[in-house]
């Protein structure tokens, strides 16, 4: 594998990295890095975890001049928190280069958000909220050279086609674009050959179809001794806990049962505010709280360093979102465990789940019974679309 300066990363950038003691490419950097030095469009097929904000950051940081009208690099990506993360990610970086890095999300004042975000080179912003500033005309796209869509699968997801079409239609048509997905198939794929010019197609291929670096443990739970169980995995030796319930009314519940049994934890979801949700990360991130309760909504896009545990206190819904939660650990190299209660009357579906993953001797190995695949019959369950399960989902957030 190559190194940052033979995959021809400018000696201040390469500088800057070391001082963070990144000295060698992940895998997807060494795939996506030559193509984005060179302008090239890029397809980039990676899980969460694997270090892509780089990917496409070190390209931006080399490719861009100080003196250039601004902003002239967009990055869009589906939450407030993963906005802060990337801008977080690039600063450092970009001010090898002299290079200003700001962050458009909601929650937050729009005129000085908008001053900010005009004076700076790079832009780091949600949809929503972008496009609510280019409708006031409180900022202008004109002069991007460079669109990149992280977690661009999530922003369909999440219902910001409409947003993201309208946005593309205000960059300029002669410009790079970089596509990072955990899939390119489907909608994602059909925005990616809309949006993209010849692009270079890269793709991270994992043996299993979940996170390699974590351990995987499905613990069987009654309904009355649920908190008590979680109580005793958080009393193991740990760093940082994520714990993932269903809903926001859920998180606040299961945080005044946590403290009752003098375990400190804070919840975030989207009820609470952005200044709020800031705090609690900031000190969940520092170790002053240990064990952050989430939804899935609100902790989409958590690139906290030290979460070694993930559990899944309520179970997911499908196995995608298995991978997003338990991606939250075990990233950048580094190990982690995932833990998922199992209530009796989950069981089957926690097993379809474990079975679709290659999990099955995990699920097994605390006493569980992997289910027997469904008979076909002739009969067929009515049809649900994605769509219509997604909004099903989002009321119950």
């Amino acid at each position: 594998m190559a190194t940052f300066q033979e995959l021809g990363v400018s000696a201040p950038v390469s500088r800057a990295l070391a001082r963070r003691g990144i000295e060698e490419p992940f895998k997807i950097q060494n795939l996506v890095i030559g193509d984005g030095l060179a302008g090239r469009d890029i397809l980039a097929k990676s899980k969460t975890g694997s270090g892509k904000t780089l990917g496409f950051a070190i390209p931006i940081v080399d490719r861009l001049d100080a003196s250039l009208r601004r902003p002239a690099a967009l990055v869009l990506v589906p939450t407030r928190e993963l906005a802060v993360q990337v801008a977080e990610e690039m600063s450092d970086i970009a001010a090898a280069h002299n290079l200003r890095v700001a962050t458009v999300y909601g929650g937050v004042g729009l005129d000085a958000q908008a001053r900010r975000a005009q004076k700076a080179h790079v832009i780091v912003a949600t949809p929503g909220r972008l496009q609510d500033l280019l409708d006031r005309r409180l900022i202008k796209l004109d002069a991007v050279k460079i669109l990149v869509l992280d977690e661009a699968d999530r922003m369909l997801d999440m219902g910001f086609q409409p947003q993201v079409d309208r946005i593309l239609r205000s960059v300029p048509k002669q410009r790079q674009t970089m596509f990072f997905s955990a899939t390119l198939d489907g909608r994602v794929g059909q925005l990616a050959r809309a949006y993209t010019e010849n692009p270079a197609r890269h793709e991270v291929r994992e043996d299993r179809p979940t996170i390699a670096l974590a351990s995987h443990r499905f613990l069987p739970v009654t309904d009355d001794r649920k908190v008590d169980s979680l109580v005793e995995v958080l009393r193991e030796e740990r760093d940082l806990a994520l714990v993932f319930v269903r809903t926001k009314h859920g998180a606040d519940k299961l945080c005044k049962k946590l403290r009752a049994r003098n375990v400190d934890a804070i919840a975030i979801h989207g009820n609470k505010s952005q200044s709020q949700r800031q705090k609690a990360l900031d000190r969940f991130s520092r170790g002053q709280i240990n064990v952050l309760v989430a939804t899935d909504v609100a902790a989409r896009g958590l690139d906290l360093d030290g979460i070694t545990h993930v559990i899944n206190f309520d179970p997911p819904h499908d196995h995608t979102d298995y991978v997003h939660r338990v991606g939250r650990t075990a990233r950048a190299g580094r190990t982690g465990a995932g833990v998922t209660f199992v209530a009796p009357d989950k069981r089957h579906d926690v097993s379809v789940i474990a079975g679709t993953l290659q999990l099955g001797s995990e699920f097994e190995a605390d006493g569980l019974k992997m289910s027997a695949p469904p008979v076909r019959t002739g009969s067929r369950r009515p049809h649900t679309t994605s769509r219509s399960r997604r909004s099903h989902r989002a009321r119950r957030r």
